[in-house]
């Protein structure tokens, strides 16, 4: 079995009186693809936040790279932004910048190197992501398409170790969804990186994931293969793959 090297143990967050997780437990192995499943408002995106110490947990651990998160100094969640970047629903491109400017945002933040270098590395992530020689563009010339890609190669600019993509196919047509798709799965074959998808879109999920989450009445209610969770007998999951979004915890 592959190396675990994040970690969520009996992680509890809430908002006021609002309870996203009251047990949050879940294992990510180095090099595989997990996708974190669930309907909308369960809290998939906060669990990728938390790993980054963009939110803090209420109580419980989080670990990566056997290192505490919840005990991270400003510069120590900077060292763990080096090596965990994330994807952005909507990119969340600086519209001011450019291209060229915005992939090189995080390599000047964490000191990549010469000017040269930096262009370098600019050209270099927009051709892995199919988007060569636009350096110069406004993200407001860009298709939501565009800016997906443009916003991948902003985040593997710094070589990361973990991708977090937080419904990375939303508001795309097929024919873009299929190609993001096909980049998460090239991107981990390349560069051999971990990925943590937190998506709605079933054909994503089947397409690109090795092991699922699935969100459910404030915990993970099950973790396992798609082939395993197709057998599975908890209704809730049974009905989010058929397509279903009328099933309510309650009613597990």
């Amino acid at each position: 079995m592959a190396e675990q090297i994040i970690q969520f143990r009996g992680v509890q967050k809430a908002f006021g009186d609002k309870v996203v997780y009251d047990d949050l437990t879940l294992d990510v192995r180095r090099g595989e693809t997990l996708t974190i499943i669930g309907g909308s408002g369960v809290g998939k995106s906060v669990c990728l936040k938390m790993l980054i110490g963009l939110m803090t947990v209420d109580k419980g651990t989080i670990h990566a790279f056997g290192e505490s998160v919840s005990e991270f100094t400003n510069k120590d969640l900077l060292r763990l932004r080096s090596r965990i970047a994330m994807l952005f629903q909507g990119a969340a491109l600086f519209d001011s910048m450019s291209v060229e400017e915005n992939i090189k945002y995080p390599l000047i933040e964490h000191n990549w190197g010469t000017e040269a270098a930096m262009n370098k590395r600019v050209a270099e992530v927009l051709e892995m992501v199919d988007m060569p020689g636009i350096q110069k563009l406004k993200p407001a010339e860009l298709s939501g398409g565009m800016k997906k890609r443009v916003g991948l190669a902003r985040s593997i600019a710094i070589e990361p170790e973990v991708i977090l993509y937080d419904e990375p196919t939303t508001g795309l047509d097929p024919v873009n969804v299929r190609r993001i798709n096909g980049l998460i799965l090239s991107l981990q074959e390349r560069l051999g990186v971990t990925s943590i998808v937190v998506t709605h879109d079933m054909d994503t999920v089947f397409t690109i994931t090795d092991r699922l989450a699935m969100v459910c009445d404030r915990r993970i209610a099950f973790v396992g293969t798609p082939d395993e969770a197709k057998a599975h007998e908890l209704r809730y999951l049974r009905e989010f793959i058929k397509g279903g979004r009328g099933v309510l915890d309650e009613d597990i």
